[in-house]
């Protein structure tokens, strides 16, 4: 089971940072990063979302990409669509997602200027995201980690440096 970790920036560059950072931290065998997402606003108030694909969107995609041609080759309009079809219902079945409503709720409490981190972490320790969110200063809006693991993570976030 993943679980979600959402934090708020004064920036959208420090909330990049921090995405980059995490993303670092998964490349040196630190937590598994399901789905990661920065939502941020302009100073109109414009939402922007900068994303990465998560795996089981990508896995949706290649079946999709794989089963559209061979179904299109049998039945040729059907088998375009019937393959992107597939292709995200397989995408929706390997990731768990972000409740759509939460995701509205926190855009919409998003002020211009700043930004909200979403990470789905699928394996790794909380500890080593404490750690290297530590150089950040954000504050934590939403978390399924452990009390312990949520308290660790807020104290590395008050803590710049």
């Amino acid at each position: 089971m993943s679980d979600l970790i959402v934090i708020g920036f004064d920036t959208e560059e420090e909330g990049l940072a921090a995405l980059r950072t995490l993303r670092s931290l998964e490349k040196e065998a630190g937590p598994g990063l399901e789905h990661t997402a920065v939502i941020s606003k302009d100073p109109d108030g414009k939402t922007h979302v900068k994303g990465e694909m998560a795996s089981g969107t990508e896995s949706g995609a290649v079946v999709g990409a794989i089963l559209g041609p061979m179904l299109a080759f049998m039945f040729p309009v059907v088998g375009l669509v019937g393959g992107a079809i597939v292709g995200e219902l397989v995408g929706r079945s390997v990731r768990p997602g972000v409740d759509a409503a939460f995701v509205k709720e926190v855009t919409q409490q998003t002020k211009p200027g700043t930004a909200a981190l979403f990470a789905l972490v699928k394996s790794g320790s909380a500890d080593s995201i404490a750690a290297g969110l530590r150089q950040y200063h954000g504050r934590v809006i939403q978390t399924t980690l452990p009390d312990e693991f949520e308290e660790a993570l807020r104290d590395a976030l008050r803590t710049k440096g």
